[in-house]
């Protein structure tokens, strides 16, 4: 299993600055989300990003970006499948509070089941998280058909893959599922996430 950390967007609600470099408790967002993938998958993720100083946020990393920029998050989902031939666990960078025993969980439910695509449930509009998921190689080409159409929802291929389900029961045995994947876009949302970091620790 590989990892990728997805931080193309364009973070135009937070005025183009780069989310994952902004501190929750301390530390980098990207800094937590690249630890708690490493954890689970035993290797460094890969940093898929577009921005010209990308490389330099973690020299650590292998840094690529989307080879096809401007597709949103499927766009991103897409090139973590397609830059190696194993499974990727792909995890936004700007989730500062997804831990590593739900990692885990996916991680396991996508190899018991032999799925292409094992995603958690979530409360969000969408029912599924699709920026913290495990997606196979046979997503590479289901993918890369809706971005030929012009569909860039980032579940839009679902109904070409067998798809899996980590249910929100199970989902909320590591916590509540609005701050699991809470993400930050705004000043707002990065003070709600300081927040949230002072109440849990």
């Amino acid at each position: 299993m590989r990892g990728a950390v997805l931080a193309g967007g364009a973070a135009s609600r937070y005025g183009g600055a780069p989310k994952g470099l902004l501190a929750v408790g301390g530390r980098r967002i990207l800094d937590r989300v690249v630890a708690a993938v490493q954890a689970v998958t035993g290797t460094p993720p890969l940093l898929i990003a577009n921005a010209p100083d990308a490389a330099s946020w973690r020299p650590d990393l292998k840094t690529i970006p989307d080879p096809r920029p401007g597709l949103g998050s499927l766009g991103g989902i897409y090139t973590g499948v397609t830059a190696g031939v194993a499974p990727v666990l792909c995890v936004a960078w700007d989730m500062p509070f997804v831990p590593e025993g739900l990692l885990r969980a996916l991680i396991d439910g996508a190899s018991a089941g032999n799925y292409d695509a094992f995603l958690p449930e979530s409360s969000g509009r969408r029912g599924l998280e699709p920026l913290c998921a495990v997606y196979g190689p046979a997503c590479g080409p289901a993918i890369a058909q809706r971005l030929a159409q012009g569909d860039l929802r980032a579940i839009s291929f679902h109904a070409d893959v067998r798809v899996g389900i980590l249910s929100l029961a199970e989902v909320k045995s590591f916590g509540d599922p609005d701050e699991l994947f809470f993400n930050v876009n705004t000043p707002d949302d990065l003070a709600r996430a300081e927040a949230l970091w002072r109440r849990h620790g």
